[in-house]
């Protein structure tokens, strides 16, 4: 009976944690990659007006151009209305920027799978028993137009015997 007592103890506080925090312990994060300048956001859009209505932007954040699913989204999709110093997940719960993986995964799921696995993306540290960091999705792609650029491939390799002999 103690025993049961303890385990549903366990799982209550467990299921009690915000699911921020224990992602945090679990996916130990880089720090976004912020234009320098530009964050936090509140420092400009507090004293703005809310306008939610899709629109070309044409006084400020005139450098982002949206090549992610235009036709279909748009900055107020991803960026909190109210609270420009937070991203929104598609059911409206509000998240750090250092959760943005979780905002990316919504969309991306099987990358957000191999992600969370090491198999897509950048980790440094150790994969178990040592500190860890992984990379966000926006260390590697622009969150406003994902796709890499073409890149010129780099020769192949010389072999060691013809470049050293035999």
């Amino acid at each position: 009976m103690k025993v049961m007592l303890l385990f549903i103890s366990v799982l209550s506080i467990g299921f009690s944690l915000p699911a921020s925090a224990a992602q945090q312990d679990e996916f130990p994060v880089a720090p976004p990659p912020f234009t320098e300048g530009i964050f936090p956001c509140s420092a400009c859009h507090a004293g703005l007006g809310l306008n939610t209505k899709k629109r070309v932007l044409k006084d400020e954040h005139t450098t982002i151009e949206l090549r992610h699913a235009e036709k279909e989204r748009w900055c107020l999709d991803c960026h909190h209305a109210r609270n420009r110093d937070k991203l929104k997940l598609a059911d409206g719960e509000t998240i750090n920027f250092t959760e943005s993986y979780r905002l990316c995964g919504q969309c991306h799921g099987n990358i957000y799978r191999d992600w969370r696995a090491g198999i897509h993306g950048k980790r440094i540290g150790f994969f178990k028993g040592g500190k860890r960091i992984y990379f966000l999705c926006v260390n590697c792609h622009d969150p406003h137009n994902p796709k890499f650029k073409p890149l010129k491939p780099e020769p192949p390799p010389i072999r060691p015997e013809l470049q050293y002999g035999k």
